[in-house]
């Protein structure tokens, strides 16, 4: 790995608790225009023996702005139990910049180009910071770690190194703090009326064969029905994105919300472009015959989630992609009220050619960008003291999630129960209090990572046994660091977007049967005169580079 006796370094002074963090030179990133490598005189509010482990205190009263994401389903109070209870907790009073939700990365956009951006920037999706790298309007966060020992600690013991070297950028640095997950975290799969397959004899699949063999049962019973409708179609560049997703995982291969042009040849050791590669046609051809045999709705790559979902509960289908949520509060809900004795029930991802597997870089999730002007400020060590506390303890990450014990949950060995008269996300329809708007607790911009204790936590028993499926599968190696300078990105984003709209348009034309699979390798050599190879060979390029560089 890149800088090993750099971080070493940085262990050991983690485990010595950061004593006499005066002396502590070197660290920064020289790019905020004054002495960023002295962090001596940025320590006001400091505690000098902060520990992972340790509830993080400011030394004074000190205060710190942040973007905040603000979701319609629980917009923010300025009163809510959270605010206060963090400020009591930590010293620190967070001023909220509050943006919309769907003007979000705008806004983020508009306020770091101005330099007018709070100093902390949560809700962040890799890749997106690379777009504020060249101008060094946010910090190259890796070079301050060593003031996170909650980061540190979870990033050793999780063994998160591989997927942090993923983010990194031309310059050997990530400038992104991601969420941290203990294990990988699936969300979607299928769903199948389960009632319906007692009745004619057929028992959950296990793999895409067996789906197949029971869609095939299902038909032959109800001839004038598509046994599966589907979802996720409507607000996305690939239509049926969650069924793309966890259909190309059996396949090991990038689709749907999860498709990237480029991806990593493990046998090879080379970046391939991803629609051209055979794993990725075979599962077309599965997807192909599913549809040709009226085994799959074809308006399910179009329709809205709402249509899909009446078609399911109206009995014209009996099978729809699923997430744990939509299972319980929605399908299941809206079934028993519907239809007498109907059950319904999600399966693990059945598995393909590519065996138990669940696809790398789902340990990561969105992240905090901290703004270069954060690194001026008297109190900045105080900042990424508080920032690893609450985004990496897991005291902080607990009270992130739940609350206050007592006050909005009660907790029993691994059990967390909300407090009588609280709901969360229809957990007590009846209740009048909410975990969410009306104490501020489980907030997006706040909860995500964690361990498996907390992060299992809020499953239902339905998503409790799909997760404990799912975590027990093998994780593909994580693709390799391969950051692009400055000119090559802006030369990849011109063939880039082409490229996946190329892709995706013709992968539904084979799938939907308007394009014949014959035709697949003029489909390849179609990609190739839109600059292809071209972009394979500028990331390869980049691969080697960061290998030689960083080795």
């Amino acid at each position: 790995m890149k800088n090993t006796g750099q971080l070493s370094r940085r262990q050991i002074l983690a485990a010595a608790g950061f004593i006499g963090l005066a002396t502590l030179t070197g660290c920064g990133s020289g790019d905020d225009g004054g002495d960023s490598k002295d962090l001596s005189k940025k320590q006001n509010g400091a505690m000098k023996e902060y520990r992972a482990g340790q509830q993080f205190k400011a030394t004074k009263a000190l205060s710190f702005s942040m973007l905040h994401n603000d979701n319609p389903v629980y917009p923010l109070k300025t009163d809510w139990l959270f605010w206060k209870e963090l400020t009591k907790r930590t010293g620190i009073t967070v001023k909220p910049l509050d943006v919309p939700l769907a003007d979000y990365e705008k806004k983020r956009g508009v306020l770091i180009g101005a330099g007018d951006a709070p100093f902390l920037i949560p809700k962040t999706y890799h890749p997106a910071e690379v777009a504020f790298v060249s101008s060094g309007a946010i910090l190259p966060v890796s070079e301050y770690v060593h003031l996170m020992p909650n980061f540190q600690d979870k990033v050793r013991r999780w063994k998160l190194e591989p997927e942090l070297d993923s983010i990194r950028q031309s310059d050997g640095k990530y400038y992104l703090l991601p969420g941290l997950h203990e294990r990988p975290k699936s969300g979607y799969s299928l769903s199948f009326r389960t009632d319906v397959l007692t009745k004619l004899g057929l028992t959950l699949p296990k793999t895409w064969d067996e789906t197949y063999d029971v869609l095939k049962a299902l038909k032959a019973e109800y001839p004038d029905k598509y046994p599966w409708t589907d979802r996720w179609s409507t607000n996305t560049p690939f239509p049926c994105g969650a069924l793309f997703s966890y259909l190309g995982q059996a396949y090991g291969v990038k689709a749907g919300w999860t498709y990237d042009n480029i991806s990593f040849d493990t046998d090879t050791r080379k970046f391939v472009f991803t629609a051209a590669q055979d794993k990725y046609r075979a599962m077309v051809e599965y997807l192909r015959r599913i549809v040709a045999e009226k085994l799959l709705d074809p308006e399910s790559f179009t329709q809205q989630d709402d249509q899909a979902v009446q078609k399911l509960l109206a009995e014209k289908s009996y099978v729809i992609s699923a997430n744990p949520q939509e299972l319980v509060q929605n399908y299941r809900y809206n079934l028993g009220k519907q239809v007498k004795g109907a059950t319904i029930e999600m399966v693990p991802v059945p598995l393909g050619p590519a065996g138990p597997i669940v696809l790398s870089g789902i340990r990561l999730e969105n992240g905090v960008m901290v703004s270069s002007k954060a690194l001026k400020s008297e109190n900045f060590v105080a900042m990424m003291q508080f920032v690893d506390w609450l985004w990496y303890s897991d005291e902080g990450q607990t009270f992130c999630k739940w609350g206050v014990k007592g006050v909005t949950y009660t907790e029993s060995g691994d059990t967390f129960k909300l407090e009588p008269g609280i709901s969360l996300m229809g957990s007590d329809p009846d209740a009048p209090k909410d975990l969410q708007k009306d104490f501020g607790f489980f907030n997006g911009v706040f909860t995500y990572g964690g361990s498996w204790k907390l992060v299992s936590s809020s499953f239902s028993p339905d998503e409790q046994k799909f997760q404990e499926v799912m975590s027990q599968r093998k994780e593909l190696p994580v693709d390799p660091a391969h950051p692009l300078q400055s000119f090559e990105q802006e030369q990849a984003t011109l063939w880039d977007t082409p490229l996946k709209d190329y892709a995706i348009q013709n992968t539904l034309k084979f799938v939907l049967g308007k394009r014949p699979i014959s035709e697949w390798d003029a489909f390849v050599t179609e990609l190739k005169s839109k600059n292809m190879q071209q972009l394979v060979d500028l990331h390869n390029k980049a691969y080697e580079r960061f290998k030689k560089e960083n080795g």
